[in-house]
């Protein structure tokens, strides 16, 4: 068996070990870029909870209607139970409402979020 090979330390050219690596932007840009990237986070988060819990109560009031007036829980249409009905064909909709206006509004956010970074 010839051994094991040699190690050998690979560094970038001008670079001391005993030295910080340097940084690629000041503090202050990186502080700042940091910030806005939190802001976008917290404005997606926030976006999602709303379109989220908005949704989850509509969705869980059609039941909770029925539930509360028992004379809605005995109409039918076409031999359909109304709530069905709702919770069948009205959530689709609003679903899709619910899908197209959170899009927007995350474009909008991320555009927002161009607009301060290329202003640095």
């Amino acid at each position: 068996m010839t051994g094991n090979p040699r190690r050998i330390r690979v560094q970038s050219p001008g670079y001391d070990a005993q030295e910080p690596a340097p940084a690629s932007q000041p503090d202050d840009a990186s502080n700042a870029s940091d910030a806005y990237v939190r802001s976008l986070i917290r404005s997606q988060l926030r976006l999602a909870v709303v379109v989220g819990s908005g949704f989850l109560i509509l969705l869980l009031g059609v039941p909770a209607l029925v539930w509360l007036s028992p004379a809605l829980a005995q109409l039918s249409i076409l031999g359909v139970p109304l709530q069905w009905l709702l919770l069948g064909f009205l959530m689709y909709p609003i679903m899709i409402t619910a899908a197209w206006l959170y899009t927007r509004s995350a474009q909008r956010n991320e555009e927002r979020y161009r607009q301060l970074t290329d202003q640095q």
